[in-house]
């Protein structure tokens, strides 16, 4: 059987099973198996495949039936310039997020050291990248989820950024530590109602506690602004993401504890996504 043979058999499985990308997922899970970029498979369709590979091949297509996202089948997501480890116990780092990192680096002078705080670290995609790319700045990491930053140590690891992050697992709620220059923060802010209509993939597979904030979604939000008010330096930063109707009750909320809104960036549906505010109080 030669790799489009292969493609094909993926694409009929996936299809059949109603996986919306059904053809991309098929040769990405192809080129995973071979070791090869996607773009290499597309150039060598015709050579065979050995039977050892294929079946794993078919291993893989079998949990991407069962919607278990491919960052997850994969062990790793693109995020930013970066690649970062991944598994059940953190979210997917996703596109709209890259907003955060755009807007901390566009405050961030190449040359300054700023003292950044992470809440909600999950992979450590957020800090991780901002540090990588803003050097002389150093950050602290927390995370309630233990395994959480087990995956962002790893990630850290990974950049060479160990010494530069420290990473804590601790609730948000119990944290007291330094004064920072910048928050930044991916919090859950998905409501009970909205999370019983997420696709499978998401609810099946990724973790619960990263999404979901109660009623009204904005349980985790309030909280972040409360705390961010203790651990922020006057003028300094506080740079999260929102849900696609949260705008004006996040907004609403800042207000009222001494946070000046200076930007709201929306994401590439033209969603309010990232509010960027300042502590003046």
């Amino acid at each position: 059987m030669n790799y489009i043979n292969v493609i094909n058999y993926g694409n009929k499985i996936l299809k059949a099973n109603k996986i919306t990308n059904f053809n991309l997922d098929s040769e990405l899970i192809l080129a995973k198996v071979l070791n090869y970029k996607r773009e290499e498979l597309l150039i060598n369709l015709e050579k065979k495949i050995e039977v050892k590979k294929f079946k794993i091949f078919k291993k893989l297509v079998a949990r991407r039936v069962e919607k278990e996202p491919i960052a997850y089948i994969f062990k790793h997501k693109e995020f930013w310039r970066y690649k970062f480890k991944v598994n059940q116990n953190v979210l997917i780092p996703r596109p709209e997020t890259e907003i955060i990192v755009e807007e901390a680096l566009k405050l961030i002078s190449p040359f300054s050291s700023k003292h950044i705080l992470d809440i909600g670290t999950g992979s450590g995609c957020i800090i991780l990248s901002v540090i990588k790319d803003r050097p002389k700045s150093y950050g602290t990491a927390i995370d309630i989820c233990k395994k959480a930053i087990k995956i962002a140590k790893i990630n850290a690891k990974m950049h060479h950024l160990e010494n530069k992050i420290k990473f804590i697992n601790i609730d948000v709620d119990k944290f007291n530590s330094d004064k920072y220059d910048f928050i930044l923060s991916n919090p859950p802010y998905i409501s009970s109602i909205d999370y019983k209509r997420l696709d499978n993939s998401v609810r099946q597979f990724e973790p619960l506690k990263a999404l979901n904030a109660g009623i009204d979604g904005l349980s985790e939000i309030k909280k972040l602004i409360l705390k961010s008010k203790q651990l922020l330096k006057k003028n300094g930063k506080l740079i999260f993401e929102i849900g696609n109707t949260q705008m004006f009750k996040a907004k609403s909320l800042l207000n009222k504890n001494g946070f000046y809104i200076n930007k709201i960036c929306k994401d590439y549906r033209s969603f309010p996504r990232v509010i960027i505010s300042t502590y003046i109080d």
